[in-house]
């Protein structure tokens, strides 16, 4: 045996000593609640024409942003605290943006009742030189990069006019205007003229104003002493439009008057004469009626319609005259209920009819009324389709939607049934030819010169009927995909694949050509020019692409009559990628659990790819788990996937407590980054981190058995995992929100299969939630249990027995697994009521049931200290009962309300 010396002794000791030290400062820690203000995530993005630059924003959780602007293929070259609101100039030489005071400098003005304003900031990307205006809300390029209008905060936040000191700055020159009381403002198409609204006190020189770009010549269009408002260029940027008016004593409505012209150019010597229409016109227009600001202007691509919108007016009530009393009459024949009507009020009081002012004619059409829920118009064509739905509002034993189709003829207001009893409009083609509708699953066509209706459907034994729809109400199709450029050919979903169907004879191809149904991935059409409405055929189109099993995505390209060409399909979730608008160019994000969805650049074919982001590099630091899929198939025979979040320090063999986390479907979600940040959610990264697994597992439902149907399929996949032998079958907790907390609060009444459950905002009563309020949108709760998510299919009064068996709170009694529920007082979706009826109901069945009531918190926590307080507490929640952890004062015996300031959740101990 050889001996060790002395020396040699302590050289390896010292060794073991630095190899030990070494091991430790690479040991990576546990993520928890404090380390969640570091993480940043991305905003603000944008790419430079040219495709050369771009910009980005670090949004940290705590503290402030940090916006950077980089030249793509060099280093980040500058960047501004709070920068937001990014834009580029068309000829490449500027970006500006808006910055925003550092959070604590704005809080400090806040206190002192001063406002927070913004920076305007403009940086030269050629001499890497910024200039700053100071208070500013908003600005503009023209389109020929020669200017930039900057809009200036008012300088008198009570002041009764609108208008407000704005900036041209010439980009070429040193040329600056200066003008006063601006209240909106527009370049043209061309970028070669501007045109603004004044709006001053005492409407001392209000009007519509042009500036020839040219020389900055100023030329008056209209003025007066009027209000000016909605300020619209036509698509050729020769003709401008506008409203003035003044409200009459004793009238509720300004009384406007639609003014424009035509033959607007740069170099012009002087305006053409402004033409005008108004309610006293006549024409067609509907008596004791005005033209409204409360709607847009628009001009059709011709230039040759105007649309606006119609409004009655009223007589103001004197305040002598009022009603004294307070009182909402609900009567049964209200087409929608006072609560719907008190929170659309503000809606309801800008409510216009939408019209059209035919110019060379002088014709004026009406083409909404209050028969109709709205009219859809074109900017290509003279037709309009109108949704008369008056005979389907007080029908009450079916699902809202169905309306009766009409095709308006713009031009001279014939109007002609396209059908009766639709419920799924698919709009107009982008040349506004055709309108396209499903009945009984069957898409049709409606050409509007000809009057003839086409079911496109029958030219291909394909159903493209969505068969995994599940709401008890007539299904959808797939949906149309888009509209060929050319106009003869318009595209159809299917489930996988995507099909072209000829508008001019019974061609119909697989654009994919069954690539998609054979390997169950699933292709859809993308644009990459946001200006285009269609696609172009003669040239390869791009389509996303996903996985249904494996959920790898990215991008294929098809030229057609062509086989699918792969250009970038990976096991990630890639993002849809933003195109520069000069150059083959694109920005997109690829993410995964473990991988933050920064940036990265590429070709256009996804070439040549570069990373630009490193968000979150603090990441290393920590322990981070990974995901497997799980497939499954439930007690009805339904084939499903789970994702499945492993433990960090995951072991084979070792068996891990788990949190179940569901809603409807949740596998499409595998490959998703898990951002730790402050909300009401467990976050799977977190709980990977310090030794759970995380299970998500996929829903579906059968028709009046929602929570039967979550049973099923979210037990089946518990089973799945633990046959697998991930999960310790004794240390298994469920957490679901609103729809997922109906689903957790019902099967936690029918198995013991679990070992805690924490509930947020649970449905728990489907008879008592059918009768009341949705508050956010005023609508009543019963048609979403009827016949939307709730899926039950009939209501209460037809099948009492079915909704007690879907209710949680019918059966209680069974309960024996210990539970937790979020509820936030002002609720908006759940009402606040059915968390408390169900504690209510378990407290006196003497179940083991904590209330988290949250004061005036809506359906999510919105307030950071009560965001970080439920993370803290659903943690301790789950550590308790499945790691063992002691239990904090709060979870053991309860915090009184006089010690609730008292009392934190840390706190362990006697509670009191």
């Amino acid at each position: 045996m050889q001996k060790i010396t002395s020396k040699q002794f302590f050289t390896l000791l010292l060794a073991l000593l630095c190899i030990g030290q070494l091991a430790r400062g690479q040991e990576k820690k546990p993520l928890t609640l404090a380390d969640y203000g570091q993480w940043n995530s991305i905003r603000n993005t944008a790419i430079s024409p040219n495709g050369e630059w771009m910009t980005y924003s670090y949004v940290p959780n705590d503290g402030d942003s940090k916006l950077y602007v980089r030249k793509i293929d060099g280093d980040t070259v500058s960047s501004a605290v709070n920068g937001k609101r990014v834009s580029f100039s068309d000829d490449n030489l500027w970006v500006a943006y808006l910055t925003d005071l550092p959070e604590k400098e704005a809080e400090k003005l806040k206190k002192q009742g001063k406002p927070a304003t913004s920076t305007f900031e403009l940086y030269n990307l050629n001499a890497k030189s910024v200039q700053q205006i100071e208070n500013v809300k908003t600005f503009g390029f023209s389109n020929a990069s020669n200017y930039v209008a900057i809009h200036k905060n008012a300088a008198d936040k009570k002041a009764e006019h609108e208008g407000s000191d704005l900036i041209i700055k010439d980009l070429k020159g040193n040329n600056t205007l200066n003008i006063g009381n601006v209240s909106s403002f527009a370049f043209n198409e061309t970028g070669s003229l501007f045109a603004y609204l004044v709006d001053a006190d005492g409407k001392a020189g209000n009007g519509l104003f042009v500036v020839d770009l040219n020389g900055l010549r100023t030329f008056p269009v209209h003025a007066g002493d009027y209000t000016y408002s909605q300020l619209a260029w036509n698509e050729a940027g020769d003709g401008l439009a506008v409203l003035f008016g003044t409200k009459p004593e004793g009238k509720v409505q300004r009384e406007n008057t639609l003014a424009w012209a035509n033959g607007l150019a740069s170099g012009m010597s002087a305006t053409p004469s402004l033409k005008t229409f108004s309610s006293t016109n006549g024409n067609g227009f509907p008596e004791n009626h005005v033209i409204s600001e409360y709607s847009s202007l628009s001009w059709n691509d011709a230039g040759s319609q105007i649309f606006f919108g119609i409004k009655e007016q009223d007589d103001e009530v004197k305040k002598e005259d009022e009603l004294k009393a307070n009182v909402d009459v609900w009567h049964w024949k209200d087409d929608e209920v006072q609560s719907r009507q008190i929170v659309m009020a503000g809606r309801d009081r800008r409510a216009t009819f939408t019209s059209v002012l035919n110019l060379e004619s002088g014709k004026f059409v009406q083409l909404q009324t209050e028969d109709m829920s709205f009219v859809r118009t074109s900017d290509k064509s003279k037709w309009a389709v109108a949704s008369v739905d008056k005979d389907y509002r007080a029908i009450r034993n079916q699902p809202s939607g169905y309306a009766d189709l009409y095709a308006i003829n713009t031009t001279s207001g014939a109007k002609q049934l396209i059908a009766k009893n639709v419920y799924h409009d698919l709009g107009v083609d982008p040349m506004g030819r055709y309108a396209a509708y499903t009945k009984d699953t069957q898409v049709q066509l409606y050409h509007f010169d000809s009057g003839k209706t086409t079911n496109i459907n029958a030219n291909s034994d394909v159903d493209f009927e969505n068969l995994e729809f599940d709401y008890p109400v007539e299904r959808p199709v797939y949906g149309i995909a888009g509209w060929s450029k050319d106009g003869n050919w318009v595209f159809m979903n299917h489930k996988y694949d995507i099909y072209a169907f000829s508008l001019n004879s019974n061609e119909v191809i697989n654009l994919t050509q069954g690539m998609g149904n054979e390997n169950e991935i699933r292709f859809r059409l993308t644009r990459l020019d946001p200006e285009t409405d269609t696609y172009d055929t003669s040239k390869p189109l791009l389509m996303s692409v996903y996985g249904e099993w494996t959920k790898q995505s990215g991008y294929y390209e098809v030229t057609v009559g062509k086989k699918p060409k792969v250009l970038h399909f990976i096991d990630k979730m890639v993002g849809r990628p933003t195109k520069a608008k000069d150059a083959n160019v694109i920005m997109y994000t690829e993410q995964t659990f473990e991988e933050f969805p920064d940036l990265w650049v590429a070709s256009t074919d996804f070439k040549k790819p570069k990373k630009i982001t490193n968000a979150n590099p603090q990441q290393e630091e920590y322990k981070w788990g990974r995901r497997v899929l799980v497939d499954y198939t439930d007690k009805r025979g339904h084939k499903l996937q789970a994702t499945l979040a492993l433990p960090a320090d995951y072991e084979e063999g070792k068996k891990y407590p788990m949190v179940i986390y569901f809603y409807e479907k949740m596998s499409q979600r595998h490959h998703q980054y898990s951002m730790p940040t402050y909300d009401d959610r467990p976050h799977m990264s977190t709980y990977a981190s310090n030794g759970y697994l995380v299970l998500m597992p996929d829903i579906v439902y059968d028709m009046g058995k929602p929570g039967s149907s979550a049973l099923d399929d979210v037990t089946s996949a518990a089973k799945a995992v633990i046959e697998l032998g991930y999960a310790d079958p004794q240390r298994i907790g469920l957490q679901g929100h609103s729809w997922g907390g109906y689903e957790s609060s019902f099967i936690l009444t029918q198995t013991d299969m679990f070992a805690c459950v924490v509930t947020g905002a649970p449905l728990t009563n489907l008879i008592s939630m059918y009768n009341v309020a949705y508050k956010r949108s005023g609508n009543l709760n019963g048609p979403i249990i009827e016949w939307s998510q709730g899926r039950m299919g009939v209501s209460p009064w037809n099948d009492m027995e079915l909704y007690r068996s879907q209710s949680p709170i019918h059966h209680a009694e069974k309960i024996n697994t210990p539970f937790l529920i979020l509820h936030g007082t002002a609720d908006g979706a759940v009402d606040w009521n059915q968390g408390l009826e169900y504690y209510q109901t378990a407290r006196r069945l003497g179940k083991e049931v904590i209330l988290l009531s949250y004061p005036d918190e809506p359906h999510h926590l919105t307030k950071e200290a009560n965001q970080k307080d439920f993370q803290i507490r659903m943690k301790q929640y789950f550590d308790h009962y499945l790691m063992d952890a002691d239990a904090p004062v709060w979870l053991s015996n309860g915090v009184s309300n006089l010690d609730k300031k008292r009392v934190k959740p840390e706190d362990m101990g006697e509670g009191k």
